[in-house]
């Protein structure tokens, strides 16, 4: 059977809905927070050299950037049909207009969307992500980003469940300069000049492109651009040394040691922003009027917006309740928590996955399938079934939310 032919029975097997296979992510220079479902055996199952497992990406069109050694098709999510298996890349690229709607295909030419899990046992370097002025440089896009912790898997806190954000109101650009002087003289002191934050389970933030930010140990979902470019601005985490190399990775090369290039990088406004948390933290939102949704059986809340780049939504439907959701655009999605059916799928949420194996928890569902609606049902009598749905750029359900400076 040809690719064409998988990708084409998958969306007639689902009735424009597949089922996609779990893809999982090393980083070597962070420690797996074990909270993923992934078999303990297995968090370190691509070898030490590559570091251990510590994200899980979905609906992945997007290689990962892990240097050296990185296999072709690492962050790649795929289509699973009947024990065969296509990238969801190659299925967009081939048949977009049927996974995206031809008007999608038409402006932004494919799935721009990276999401995923990221869990560390502790908090990541204060680093960032260049704003596309910078990242074109080398060729890439920029990354804005946005985060929601989800309480299901953040029973455990882990190390350190604070991120700092931005950099203090007052801090100059001659600090951040003094900072990376010392990069090489141990812990370059450039967490004297942010302020961090205590996560709460069931918010989120906003982070966009060129700020700086150090995510600390919760459970994290992320979406994002579909790009893997960073920018590592400080120098020792929990007594472990980052390389020069991690600041510079999406540096043009007769920039390496260009401290001004460096630090022009940085959104200087955005990071100190005297009203940072007012600005980017983010309170669930409910789609519709709550009392409505509950007597039809569910709760829908928008968890990440307010840019046109993507945003996210968090469905729980009750127990024994089933119900039909519409939605303007093409979603990927993963259950939480429960068990049920979305459309003619089974779902389920694991308790452990040894890698390699498959789940019944990630979907991405067609904009032609979205905008006719998806009966969710949840077959427990007991316990709810909950999804989180991630959306690409330009989701019109999404337009009314958007900030002041995006319209």
């Amino acid at each position: 059977m040809s690719n064409i032919a998988v990708i084409q029975d998958a969306l007639a097997a689902g009735g424009g809905i597949v089922r996609l296979a779990p893809c999982w992510v090393p980083r070597s220079f962070l420690m797996p927070g074990g909270r993923l479902k992934l078999d303990p055996r297995d968090l370190y199952a691509l070898g030490a050299q590559r570091g251990g497992i510590d994200e899980r990406w979905f609906s992945s069109t997007t290689n990962a950037d892990n240097g050296p050694g990185t296999p072709a098709d690492e962050g790649l999510s795929y289509i699973a049909q009947n024990g065969k298996r296509v990238l969801l890349k190659e299925a967009i690229e081939t048949l977009g207009g049927e996974f995206l709607g031809a008007d999608v295909m038409s402006r932004y030419g494919g799935w721009n969307l990276l999401c995923k899990f990221f869990d560390n046992l502790g908090p990541i370097p204060h680093h960032m992500h260049q704003m596309d002025e910078h990242a074109k440089n080398v060729g890439r896009k920029g990354k804005p980003e946005a985060y929601y912790f989800p309480p299901q898997y953040n029973m455990k806190e882990n190390n350190f469940p604070y991120t700092f954000m931005g950099l203090e109101p007052g801090t100059t650009r001659d600090d951040v300069r003094r900072c990376l002087e010392r990069w090489n003289e141990g812990d370059n002191g450039i967490l004297h000049h942010a302020k961090a934050y205590k996560l709460k389970p069931g918010t989120g933030w906003q982070i966009d492109a060129g700020i700086l930010h150090a995510p600390g140990s919760l459970v994290t979902y992320e979406p994002q651009v579909n790009s893997d470019v960073f920018g590592m601005f400080q120098s020792m985490v929990e007594g472990r040394a980052v390389p020069w190399d991690l600041l510079v990775k999406d540096v043009p090369t007769d920039k390496h040691r260009d401290l001004d290039y460096i630090i022009g990088m940085l959104d200087w406004d955005g990071n100190v922003d005297p009203e940072f948390a007012k600005h980017r933290w983010l309170h669930p939102k409910p789609v519709k009027d709550e009392a409505e949704m509950k007597t039809t059986g569910y709760c829908e809340n928008w968890v990440c917006y307010g840019t046109p780049f993507y945003s996210a939504k968090e469905l729980t439907v009750y127990p024994g309740r089933s119900v039909t959701v519409k939605d303007a655009a093409a979603y990927g999605l993963i259950v939480v928590q429960g068990w049920g059916s979305i459309g003619k799928l089974e779902v389920e949420t694991p308790s452990m996955i040894r890698f390699g194996e498959m789940t019944k928890d990630e979907l991405f569902v067609t904009a032609a399938m979205a905008q006719k609606g998806v009966v969710v049902t949840n077959r427990s009598d007991k316990e709810n079934l909950v999804m989180l749905k991630h959306f690409g750029p330009g989701n019109p359900d999404a337009a009314g939310l958007l900030e002041a400076k995006y319209l």
